[in-house]
């Protein structure tokens, strides 16, 4: 199975990877595995006053911040897969890459807010699951 797990380093991240690692049938080589992780864009003012190598490492540090404890965790479990930075909306990013990659799965942890406080907030997983058509395994 190819499954995309969306991280963003919060303890909804921890969750999820926690209820991997405590179900075998999605542990060993079975699986292809790939970690997404959206970095929200510089506005435009301020990424254009930048200098672009200031900028892309900026970017690559804040996936790298999410991703170090990922890596550690699949390593001792394992599992190899192929980490993806994106820059921009994350909800907007999943989904796209999802469809564009062909997976029979996305993995993500969810904060499990009411239908109200989605309707107030926004959730990413509402969103995810509203814009493809890839089934969502969350975790809560």
């Amino acid at each position: 199975m190819k499954i995309l797990v969306a991280a963003d380093g919060s303890a909804y991240t921890k969750r999820m990877l926690a209820y991997l690692a405590a179900h075998d049938e999605w542990l060993g080589g079975q699986h292809d595995y790939t970690v997404v992780f959206s970095v929200m864009a510089v506005p435009p003012r301020a990424a254009a006053a930048l200098d672009k190598t200031l900028l892309t490492s900026y970017y690559e540090a804040e996936a790298e911040k999410v991703f170090k404890p990922i890596r550690t965790f699949f390593g001792k479990q394992k599992i190899n897969a192929v980490f993806v930075a994106k820059i921009g909306h994350a909800a907007e990013n999943i989904a796209t890459l999802a469809e564009k990659g062909k997976f029979d799965l996305i993995m993500m942890g969810s904060h499990g807010h009411s239908t109200l406080g989605n309707l107030v907030m926004g959730s990413v997983a509402t969103k995810v699951m509203a814009h493809c058509g890839t089934p969502v395994l969350l975790v809560r």
